[in-house]
């Protein structure tokens, strides 16, 4: 079996030496970028399983590097930064990335991060057309919710936001991407949001007032549990 490969984007050589060794006796291939520009040569030569990527790099900002990125490929991209704070996470993750791990982070939480990230984007490669979790059941092409075994009906727009959370299960998906699914891009206001969110909750959700399917990422947005 080939192993996965890594790309690890950071100006850090310090954090470098820690982590290929690490990743690397865990059965990953590495290769190391210190800047956006050698990332992106990297990226155009290789087919990589995963890039962890740092925000603050020397010659762009890692989110210009995002973008890029998401232009042409799914590959999993767990941001791995510094910046702490809300908006910087919330930004990344609109602009397409899979996770977020604060510096400085266990090495265990980070490999568990990537795990389930690699794990979420096989899933979603082999069965692009299902959803299957926790009792919950959507058939994509023809819009059929089952919550065990009964159907659930939905309103379009129920649909449309759980369908969006669906298609990324076990991935934040951010207020900005949930309201343009149900709303369009100029919609901001959140309000119209946390009401669906909580029919939705009425509707696929054994104890609404305790959800266990469809989770709240407090400030950023909401996550519906891993396919099964």
């Amino acid at each position: 079996m080939t192993a996965l490969h890594i790309l690890v984007v950071d100006d850090e050589p310090s954090l470098i030496d820690v982590l290929q060794p690490v990743l690397e006796a865990a059965g990953y291939r590495i290769t190391a970028a210190p800047d956006g520009r050698s990332a992106m040569a990297a990226i155009e030569a290789v087919e990589f399983d995963l890039i962890l990527l740092d925000l603050g790099l020397p010659d762009i900002d890692g989110k210009s590097l995002l973008q890029r990125v998401r232009l042409d490929q799914e590959v999993p991209i767990i941001v791995v930064s510094a910046r702490h704070q809300e908006t910087e996470k919330i930004a990344a993750l609109d602009e397409g990335a899979d996770d977020y791990v604060n510096k400085p982070f266990e090495i265990g939480e980070l490999m568990a991060r990537i795990r389930a990230a690699v794990r979420r984007h096989s899933l979603s490669r082999a069965d692009a057309s299902t959803y299957c979790a926790g009792g919950l059941t959507i058939d994509f092409p023809t819009r059929r919710v089952m919550l065990s075994g009964e159907p659930v009906k939905l309103s379009p727009k129920e649909y449309d936001l759980l369908q969006t959370l669906a298609r990324k299960a076990g991935q934040v998906v951010t207020h900005k991407r949930l309201l343009a699914a149900g709303w369009g891009a100029e919609t901001t206001d959140t309000q119209y949001l946390r009401v669906y969110i909580g029919l939705l909750r009425q509707k696929i959700e054994q104890d609404p007032s305790d959800p266990c399917l469809l989770l709240t990422e407090p400030g950023v947005g909401y996550r519906l549990i891993a396919t099964s």
